[in-house]
């Protein structure tokens, strides 16, 4: 029997770059954040969308499938680690996926191989050439995650980097294979500004 999967967006950080809230913000008609929903809904067991106000969640729930769940963060000052502990606090599930709701091409391919490959880790985190990781579009143990992320907040410490660095049994994968799946790395590639916004509408109108 396999064991259950979920994944995680993270939705509890904002821009100042983008004129409205960036889980709202339209790409081809569609809201960013149904965009990162719809490339793993078909993948994994369970989808826990984690964002910092009951506002925002009723705002995503209004344009989001019945089932998504959602989780707040209530930590006074968001940020990606306490979003990713109340993330792993909510799932069932024994891997989860973490991902970002400004990341909207997310390949589903690629997904599913690093959740794969997650079996008997406790991470797994593709990187680059010069050993910079991707903390989201990574999978990890959820348990594992959840105790040491707590651990790392007890010390004054704060980010998925230490996070990442501080567990045993890490798997990481090479972009180079990466690239196999998705050509051009846009599983990656995130909405910030208006900027990025524009170039998601050509990516997405190339890939349609």
């Amino acid at each position: 029997m396999l064991d259950k999967t979920a994944a995680v967006i993270l939705a509890n950080e904002t821009s100042k770059e983008l004129p409205e809230d960036k889980g709202t913000v339209l790409l081809c008609n569609k809201p960013l954040i149904r965009h990162v929903f719809n490339s793993v809904k078909f993948i994994v067991d369970e989808v826990v969308i984690v964002t910092n106000t009951q506002e925002r969640a009723e705002k995503y729930a209004a344009i989001l499938p019945k089932t998504a769940h959602f989780v707040i963060d209530s930590e006074e000052t968001p940020n990606f680690l306490s979003g990713a502990i109340a993330g792993f606090e909510a799932v069932q599930s024994k891997y989860t996926l973490l991902l970002s709701y400004d990341a909207p091409f997310v390949n589903k391919e690629l997904a599913l191989f690093l959740l794969e490959l997650a079996v008997g880790k406790t991470a797994v985190v593709p990187r680059n050439v010069n050993n910079e990781m991707e903390p989201l579009c990574s999978v990890y143990h959820t348990k594992t995650a959840l105790d040491t992320a707590k651990e790392i907040v007890t010390k004054g410490e704060g980010n998925l980097q230490t996070l990442i660095e501080s567990l045993r049994g890490v798997r990481y994968i090479s972009k180079m294979i990466a690239e196999q799946m998705d050509p051009d790395l846009h599983s990656f590639f995130s909405v910030n500004s208006l900027l990025d916004l524009k170039r998601a509408t050509v990516i997405l109108q190339r890939k349609q």
